[in-house]
């Protein structure tokens, strides 16, 4: 199996080790984990920890399923009518349209909830434990992706600022891409100067995703993005094409990428490494402007 298996594998032995309640609220909860999607921030910190020349273990594998699962139950409530009221989601129905909204929003619930009992059993230092649930609930709640939402919704129909825009987009997408960097420093333990790095790096990369998944709203079909087109369009939502127009958009996109590889550099040189899948991610999220 890939790395990408390994993360589903992980969650779906979460919920057969302990068993269903209800069958209904499980069934909900894996049609969105197995429907499809790139497990982009699970495999993120994944080649990182190589990266780092780190042998992936089982530990390794929850903490990924559970931000994978942090991240699906985001989409689940990001789809329902009171938000995105999307009826697609990855090429297929939404869970509220699948199932119904009540379900969807169970199902969103316990994926919320359910990760910080899976990495409380990883088989990891509990110091490690601790510090990864706090930065996860961190990056996931009030102070993190939850909030982004809420800023997002208020901005609708309005006019924000570019200062206004990035802080919606740095909670709301952000800081959930930035949790891989920060996972992979605490469990490999670097120094604080690199945890730092890797902090900014993150924060980039969640900058570059943002502007990009903005972008491809505006220019993408829905065979290319699993999802309805030029939705935060006529969701008049404040993205950074409708601020600014796609061709700074596309000079924002690849400056961000650009500082990015810069502080990789660093990294390097403090590691005495080559970050390979570091530098291949970053040159995947370019676009052809």
């Amino acid at each position: 199996m890939d790395k990408k298996q390994y993360v589903d594998k992980a969650i779906h032995a979460y919920y057969e080790r302990h068993g269903a309640v209800s069958e209904r609220l499980v069934d909900a909860i894996l049609y969105s984990v197995d429907g499809g999607g790139k497990r982009l921030r699970p495999l993120v910190l994944l080649d990182l920890l190589e990266d780092f020349g780190v042998t992936i273990e089982p530990g390794h594998y929850d903490v990924a399923a559970a931000l994978e699962m942090i991240h699906t139950a985001s989409l689940i409530h990001d789809d329902l009518p009171a938000m995105d009221n999307d009826d697609y989601r990855r090429g297929r129905l939404t869970n509220h349209k699948q199932f119904d909204e009540a379900t969807a929003i169970l199902a969103g619930d316990s994926l919320f909830l359910d990760p910080f009992g899976l990495m409380a059993e990883a088989d990891l230092a509990d110091s490690v434990k601790i510090k990864l649930i706090q930065a996860l609930s961190q990056a996931s709640g009030t102070f993190g992706m939850v909030a982004g939402q809420m800023l997002d919704m208020t901005a609708e129909h309005t006019q924000p600022s570019l200062v206004d825009l990035a802080a919606i987009h740095r909670h709301k997408t952000g800081c959930l891409l930035t949790y891989p960097f920060l996972a992979a420093g605490l469990l490999v333990e670097v120094s604080q100067d690199e945890q730092a790095l890797l902090e900014e790096i993150g924060q980039l990369v969640g900058l570059a995703f943002q502007v990009r998944d903005d972008i491809l709203d505006v220019t993408a079909d829905f065979e290319t993005l699993g999802k309805t087109p030029k939705k935060d369009v006529i969701a008049q939502k404040a993205t950074y094409p409708s601020l600014l127009g796609l061709d700074q958009s596309y000079h924002i996109l690849e400056d961000s990428l650009n500082q990015a590889l810069a502080l990789v550099e660093k990294l390097e040189a403090k590691q005495a490494k080559n970050f390979v899948k570091l530098r291949a991610l970053l040159e995947r999220l370019r676009l052809d402007g």
